[in-house]
């Protein structure tokens, strides 16, 4: 089986010396992550365990040996350093693009990584022309956009200096709309309010809201549990009871009840709170408070 490994500048690996021409051979079964030489067969993969480093040596290897396959990697007991590839070669096998000097790129004239789009620096864009990285939108210097020309963050919309617009021609943030300097109110509670998005992205409120931890357990005693859970768990003859996994409602209401009763105040201080609509959305019965 034909593949390709990576080296370090000194043809080291493991701190094993290997010289190409050469053939090394081991007692025993390859076992993946624990002995045999490595080697992947697909060259773009040796860069999931070694820096895309044009310093490293990449060479074309044999397994001639017994294999042993885990993913996207193999090991052998028997190996040939056929060839050693130079750099230039290296990037032409990685990318299906021209003139790309980063990794994984299907796209042309990139210098990041994970492009499909053409002449990006940055990483993981599919649009052309990024400076940024994660864009899916043109000419953005941001990052994480799905937008055009913005020099922003995270924006959806087009050209927006600012951050996570998804309107247009914004020289602010968390705006919606057109042609803004000045960051706008939000509704809360289905009406409007005097707190701008940044402003509930600073507030105590949604700091303690972020403390629901979800996927919780709960010891049920025998005593305790229903007809149905009896009929689910029948094991709880012999242990005593069961471990309930709590949905996300019960979650969040034991949550709220461990609350003090300053911190429930600080949720219930939010603009418009209204105990239907909270109850509603997170499952949690505030009650009188």
């Amino acid at each position: 089986m034909k593949g390709y490994k990576v080296f370090n500048p000194d043809w080291t690996c493991r701190d094993f010396k290997y010289a190409v021409g050469q053939t090394y051979e081991m007692e025993g079964e390859p076992i993946c992550c624990d002995r045999g030489f490595h080697f992947c067969t697909d060259l773009k993969d040796c860069f999931d365990y070694y820096k895309f480093d044009p310093n490293n040596k990449v060479a074309v290897v044999e397994a001639l040996g017994a294999i042993d396959t885990e993913g996207d990697k193999s090991c052998t007991n028997k190996i040939t350093i056929v060839e050693e590839i130079t750099w230039e070669e290296v990037l032409r096998l990685v990318n299906t693009g021209k003139g790309c000097s980063g990794l994984c790129n299907s796209g042309n004239r990139n210098s990041g990584d994970w492009n499909s789009g053409n002449r990006n620096s940055g990483d993981w864009n599919s649009g052309n022309r990024n400076s940024g990285n994660y864009n899916s939108g043109n000419y953005n210097s941001g990052n994480y956009n799905s937008g055009n020309y913005n020099s922003g963050n995270y924006n959806s919309g087009n050209y927006n200096s600012g951050n996570y617009n998804s309107g247009n021609w914004n020289k602010t943030s968390f705006s919606s709309g057109v042609f803004n300097t000045e960051e706008g109110k939000i509704l809360m509670f289905n009406k409007p309010s005097d707190w701008t998005y940044r402003n509930w992205l600073d507030s105590k409120a949604r700091f303690l809201l972020n403390q629901i931890k979800h996927d919780l357990l709960e010891w049920v005693w025998s005593e305790n549990m229903t007809d149905a859970e009896k009929e689910q768990h029948p094991e709880h003859t012999t242990t005593g009871g069961y471990l309930k996994i709590l949905d996300e409602s019960e979650c969040g209401q034991k949550w709220w009840d461990s609350l003090s009763y300053d911190d429930k105040m600080v949720i219930a201080s939010l603009p418009n709170f209204d105990v239907k609509i909270f109850e509603e959305i997170t499952g949690i019965k505030a009650g009188d408070i």
